[in-house]
């Protein structure tokens, strides 16, 4: 008999994208397309089963960049601390509607709970997102220190490819602003959680194109660059 989870979120981690899922993301997909001018490469690097993706953090457009740059299935994960969502109402109420997200409880530190549902989404065929910098980094084109390795423990424990993805353009926002996404090759797990941490850092340091601010008009640029804060 299946032992159950604790309870993850609203809706369970699974490969199969929920008919509101396919909704909501059409939806925020045609107003994120008519906002912003989205380049994406490296589209068939993505694997066809279960990884766990890795991205550079720039503001809060980067995981909504993911969801409508990668296919509706599998299904895309975030890990997320609860109170933050709560925090922002914009992604609290596409949260319920849609699940899609592991809480991680900050305060109290990630416990067994978190790696049970990680491993369960992989396991029935999910993708993990994850963004290791663990908050905003200050400028484009750069990682910053600090760089959490969790996500190559997943990886490791069970057997699933990292995929780097580097975001460009999204630190300040306008009207109609060019956003760059460049998905590299899938990173083989290995055994070694250091190593592959290390290898993926490197990778996607390599994927992230210099930046150059583009002179001209920038409408809506405050309003926008910190539209959900």
């Amino acid at each position: 008999m299946e032992q159950a989870l604790p309870k993850a979120d609203v809706l369970p981690v699974q490969r199969e994208a929920t008919p509101m899922f396919r909704v909501a993301r059409a939806v925020a997909g045609t107003l994120l397309r008519a906002t912003f001018d989205f380049r994406v490469s490296g589209r068939e690097n993505l694997p066809a089963g279960p990884f766990v993706a890795i991205a550079n953090h720039l503001n809060w457009l980067d995981p909504w960049t993911l969801l409508l740059v990668f296919p509706v299935e599998p299904r895309l994960h975030f890990l997320a601390n609860p109170a933050n969502l709560i925090q922002h109402r914009v992604h609290w109420a596409f949260v319920k509607a849609v699940g899609g997200y592991i809480p991680v409880d900050l305060k109290h530190g990630a416990g067994r709970e978190l790696f049970q549902h990680v491993d369960r989404c992989l396991q029935v065929g999910g993708v993990i997102g994850i963004f290791p910098e663990a908050g905003y980094g200050p400028v484009e084109g750069r990682l910053q220190e600090t760089f959490k390795s969790g996500f190559a423990h997943f990886a490791v424990d069970n057997h699933v490819p990292v995929l780097p993805v580097a975001l460009s353009g999204t630190k300040d926002l306008w009207l109609r602003k060019r956003i760059e996404v460049v998905i590299g090759r899938p990173l083989e797990p290995g055994s070694d959680v250091d190593t592959l941490a290390d290898r993926a850092r490197a990778a996607l340091l390599e994927l992230l194109p210099e930046y150059h601010e583009p002179p001209g008009p920038k409408p809506l640029r405050k309003l926008l660059t910190r539209l959900l804060y």
